[in-house]
């Protein structure tokens, strides 16, 4: 027991009990004026102080942080009064003649008041100081000029948390200005001393009228479509807008209250994440050996990360380059988990190596996510695009298939449907080689079929966030472009999720909601980086060699009505020419690169189609 604790003990009895005490007589003499209080008040007055402190004990009265009291600490209170009442009560009747009921009644209420009132004046102290109405004026932040103007959307529990969170500290140089929020109940009314103005559709007069400079999104359960709106709706009244994170995750101790971050571009999608079934993926992974394929890679890193949940015994990184093999061994390292961490430095497009490899660790799973995918690039060097997405992938798959592994799961990307380019068409030469394996093996061949995924190495967020910091402008190639967007924890959950529910030969996608227009991606980097179109202009470069002005996941007819797993669909390939595709790997070394671009993109449209048949 600590002295400061010994201290406060001390003088809570010390209160409790002159307020006991002088309940009791003052309740006797309003009573009865004209009477002397004998030695049967006295010793009623006792008793109720020693019900008092021994329900107080039983209650934890003693034990509250009053700083903090709610309606639950009220409660405690008129629970030990009630209670040390009632008793003295019984002691009266059980062992004197006098009962002194009406007193014990008018002791109640003074001592409900009292003692209840103490604990709240010693709140309103801490949160308010001498301020007379809360929220009137803040300590330390009246009026200053350097302070943001915060205006809080959402008037319930994440927005009362922030608004008292504010409130209370000493170094916030923030004033809130009050709460907007569709719930017409909280309108003109005060919200932990703060006005609700309004609606968020009144967002903009209300940041006018009351000089908001800064705005904080304080509902973060609310479905992603409707936070878009309430961001665009933000974002173009101020450039200040901010979210707070999710309720649980404060609760359970992964962010702070503080943790209110920036907006940011995935928050504009306008649909939510895929979630994972744990369980599944979890008997598919712990206790195994996993080997990941450019693991230094933007996926493949990620697909590390996010297996390390799930302790697999040994996780192979496998990758090309050094340096990008070493930070990701270096980071997962640190992390403590007890998975042995195994960097490995080799080529996909060496066969001998990687069956060395295979045959050396013996995974059970394997997560092929290397791969060259810059479409303009592979457009110049298509013989390095089949090396690698081709060649490579085959060799992984036959090394795999001669180790025994249980599960292979190749990442491709939706560039591999109808592809006008040598990247997309060597990522579905890639996909019809790992299922020609799943006809003959007993490895579980399945593949992953991706959009674009945001802030991955050679997306266009990157491109876009540098043309901003640059000053503009800002290249988009087509007004009308459209793409399919993923971040990449959900692109990786794709993967493993896809893993535990492959049976062999099925290509996986994700139900990506519907596609962005790149236009539409730019506007929003912009305002989000705090600039206007003015600042930072938009120019359209024109369509790239090899690019498609939209792309497609699966056709209309070839998509089942339910998904395998929620917001996932499966298909599989119809019969194609297996030999045609084994005499490109034969001849491609051999041919000029232009006839290497064409042989490779007419075979992979020869056979393009999907058919969502179960295996």
């Amino acid at each position: 027991m600590t002295k400061s604790y010994k201290v406060r003990l001390l003088l809570l009895v010390l209160i409790d009990s002159c307020i006991i005490l002088f309940s009791a007589f003052l309740a006797f003499f309003l009573l009865f004026p004209e009477r002397e209080p004998g030695s049967a008040i006295l010793s009623s007055a006792l008793v109720l102080l020693f019900f008092y402190h021994a329900f107080s004990m039983m209650f934890g009265l003693y034990k509250k942080k009053w700083r903090y009291a709610s309606l639950e600490e009220l409660i405690g209170i008129l629970y030990v009064v009630t209670f040390a009442h009632l008793s003295t009560l019984l002691a009266q009747v059980a062992f004197t003649d006098v009962v002194y009921g009406n007193v014990l009644i008018v002791t109640w209420l003074f001592n409900v008041l009292a003692v209840g009132g103490v604990r709240l004046g010693w709140r309103y102290y801490k949160h308010y100081g001498f301020t007379v109405i809360p929220g009137f004026e803040r300590k330390g932040m009246q009026n200053t000029p350097y302070g943001k103007r915060t205006l809080i959307v959402g008037a319930g529990a994440a927005g009362r948390m922030l608004a008292r969170q504010v409130r209370n500290s000493k170094s916030c140089q923030t004033q809130i200005v009050g709460f907007v929020d569709d719930d017409e109940d909280t309108h003109h009314l005060l919200i932990s001393g703060y006005p609700v103005w309004g609606d968020i559709e009144s967002m903009e007069t209300i940041v006018k009228n009351q000089r908001v400079n800064h705005i904080v999104i304080a509902m973060p359960s609310v479905p992603k479509e409707r936070m878009k709106t309430i961001i665009q709706q933000a974002k173009s009244v101020v450039q200040n807008v901010q979210t707070l994170p999710m309720l649980e995750d404060i609760a359970f101790g992964k962010v702070s209250v503080h943790h209110i971050r920036d907006v940011q571009i995935e928050d504009l999608l306008g649909r939510d994440s895929v979630e994972l079934d744990l369980e599944a993926i979890e008997s598919e992974i712990k206790n195994r050996t996993v080997l990941v394929t450019g693991a230094g890679g933007s996926i493949g890193s990620e697909i590390c990360r996010q297996l390390l949940r799930f302790a697999p015994k040994r996780l192979i990184l496998l990758g090309h380059g050094e340096n990008s093999i070493y930070s990701i061994h270096m980071e997962l390292s640190r992390l403590g988990a007890p998975t042995e961490v195994i960097p490995v430095i080799a080529d996909v497009q060496d066969r001998d190596r990687i069956l060395q490899v295979m045959q050396d660790y013996a995974p059970s799973h394997v997560y092929h996510a290397a791969a060259h995918k810059h479409v303009p690039l592979m457009e110049d060097n298509p013989a390095e695009a089949v090396k690698n997405n081709v060649i490579g992938t085959r060799n992984v798959a036959e090394a795999a298939d001669l180790a025994g592994v249980e599960t292979f799961v190749l990442v491709s990307t939706d560039k591999a449907v109808n592809p006008p380019n040598v990247m997309g068409a060597t990522k579905r030469l890639a996909e019809m080689t790992i299922q020609m394996m799943s006809v003959h093996s007993d490895t579980k061949f399945t593949a992953v079929r991706f959009g674009n995924v945001l802030g991955s190495r050679g997306s266009v967020i990157p491109l876009f966030k540098q043309q901003i910091e640059r000053g503009g402008p800002v290249t988009v190639t087509h007004p009308d472009m459209t793409r399919y967007f993923m971040t990449i924890p959900e692109a990786s959950r794709l993967v493993l999720q896809s893993g535990a529910l492959a049976n062999g030969g099925e290509i996986f996608v994700l139900d990506m909601g519907e596609p962005v227009k790149i236009v539409d991606l730019a506007r929003n980097l912009i305002h989000l980086s705090g600039f206007t179109e003015e600042e930072i202009p938009i120019e359209f470069s024109g369509m790239r060699p090899g690019e498609k002005l939209y792309e497609e996941l699966l056709a209309e007819d070839e998509v089942f009505d339910d998904p395998v797993f929620p917001k996932i669909l499966i298909g599989k390939t119809v019969p194609f020419n297996h030999e045609a595709i084994y005499d490109f790997m034969e001849q491609f070394p051999h041919l000029p690169p232009e006839e290497v671009k064409q042989y490779a993109i007419n075979l992979a449209n020869s056979h393009a189609h999907i058919g969502l048949v179960a295996k």
